[in-house]
């Protein structure tokens, strides 16, 4: 079977080379392969084409036959790896809480060891007739959420 490590070994110094990072990789039971990389400005369509020929000239498949699936981390995707949420700050998020509870806002910082939403509510002042734009702030370990994904607008 083809070991995930080998495969981060071919594609370490390309990647590098693009400014780009690893999100994912995937090797079956079956050599099933999906390797999934983004990067600060994007991961183009010519650059997964010639990531996918690197990765395949350095295997061989009479060796080990292999099926192998290069793309870019989707937009619509859960983020995997903290330089997702450092690519998308101040981009506005929805994160899924592990209690189930979605929060949308603004992420506002990334560390180590987490992340920070601020979100805009309308409340109710004490004292004033309408209702006030509020910022909320919420701050997460990287544990306590099941996913954050960027949300898309259409202008």
């Amino acid at each position: 079977m083809i070991d995930k490590k080998d495969i981060e070994d071919i594609i370490e110094s390309f990647i590098e080379e693009k400014n780009a990072f690893i999100v994912e990789i995937k090797v079956s039971s079956s050599n099933k392969i999906n390797v999934e990389i983004d990067s600060k400005d994007g991961f183009s369509i010519n650059n997964c084409v010639e990531a996918s020929r690197l990765i395949e000239s350095k295997l061989d498949r009479d060796e080990e036959d292999f099926e192998l699936e290069v793309a870019s981390a989707g937009l619509s995707e859960p983020f995997k790896v903290i330089q997702q949420y450092q690519k998308n700050l101040g981009e506005e998020v929805e994160t899924l809480t592990s209690e189930g509870i979605k929060i949308k806002g603004i992420l506002s910082k990334v560390t180590d060891s987490g992340f920070e939403i601020e979100e805009s509510k309308m409340v109710k002042v004490e004292g004033k007739k309408k209702k006030q734009n509020v910022i909320e702030k919420h701050s997460f370990l990287f544990d306590q959420v099941k996913s954050t994904k960027i949300i898309i607008k259409f202008k």
